[in-house]
């Protein structure tokens, strides 16, 4: 009897010792379950990074990459980030290409490194040229115009008649919405008002060697632009006879239209 009564609870201990056992076993493969659930969903998340749309040049200005989007955000895998990878426009700002990003590439933190602040150089790209032009203070708004300003580009001549009349005074647009670069918060003094000070514009190789050209030859105006989106125009050329008769310049200045570029 105490035997049978000896068996019976070893039997019963064994009994719970494997419903321990299964419990346990049952205890760790949902912590399995669950880790390699976790992990599963960790290497299917995606990080928004910055990638090239093309081929950005060493030298290139972190600003200019961002204000003429050289980039797109992708959503990439988590487990395909570029280590550093960049994932705001704003981390590109006063920093400049280190070398050569290729189309498709994510842009890193080693892919820029900081100029100073304020270079002009930050606002070029290949394309774009920076050109100093020498104004008075009427002709430049200079006091008025300001970094970061927008103005049109007027460029003044006195010209031969082609009709013989002797000379008569033109003027012609060269260039809208130019981004000011540089300007001197106020005129410098000089004798009668006649000195002159720099404001420094951005133009393309073209535009800068027509400005240079209207500096040299002729008077350079600049119009201050309102911010935003504002409807482009197309001024006609301007003599004494479309200002004050209305007759277009095309008609009597055949001549000054080939010498000035015409208009179309």
């Amino acid at each position: 009897m105490e035997f049978a009564e000896r068996l019976l609870a070893s039997r019963r201990g064994s009994t719970i010792v494997g419903i321990a056992a299964a419990v346990l076993a049952g205890l760790l493969l949902l912590v399995y379950l669950n880790r390699y659930r976790s992990s599963v969903k960790v290497a299917n998340e995606t990080i928004s990074v910055l990638v090239a749309k093309g081929t950005i040049h060493k030298g290139t200005p972190g600003d200019v990459v961002g204000s003429d989007q050289l980039y797109q955000p992708t959503d990439v895998a988590k487990r395909e980030v570029v280590n550093g990878a960049l994932t705001t426009a704003a981390s590109l700002r006063g920093r400049v290409a280190v070398a050569d990003i290729y189309n498709g590439q994510q842009l890193t933190a080693a892919d820029f490194k900081p100029v100073a602040s304020g270079a002009i150089g930050n606002e070029l790209t290949r394309d774009l040229r920076a050109i100093s032009v020498p104004l008075d203070s009427a002709h430049g708004l200079i006091g008025d115009v300001h970094e970061g300003d927008h103005v049109d580009v007027f460029a003044g001549f006195t010209v031969a008649s082609a009709t013989g009349g002797g000379e008569q005074p033109v003027l012609k647009l060269l260039m809208q919405k130019a981004l000011v670069l540089s300007a001197p918060a106020a005129a410098k003094p000089g004798v009668g008002g006649s000195s002159t000070s720099n404001v420094v514009i951005r133009a393309d190789y073209q535009q800068a060697a027509e400005i240079a050209f209207a500096a040299d030859n002729g008077k350079v105006w600049l119009v201050l632009r309102p911010e935003g989106r504002v409807a482009a125009t197309k001024p006609s050329l301007v003599t004494v006879q479309s200002l004050l008769f209305g007759v277009k310049p095309v008609i009597a200045y055949r001549n000054v239209h080939r010498l000035l570029g015409g208009i179309r």
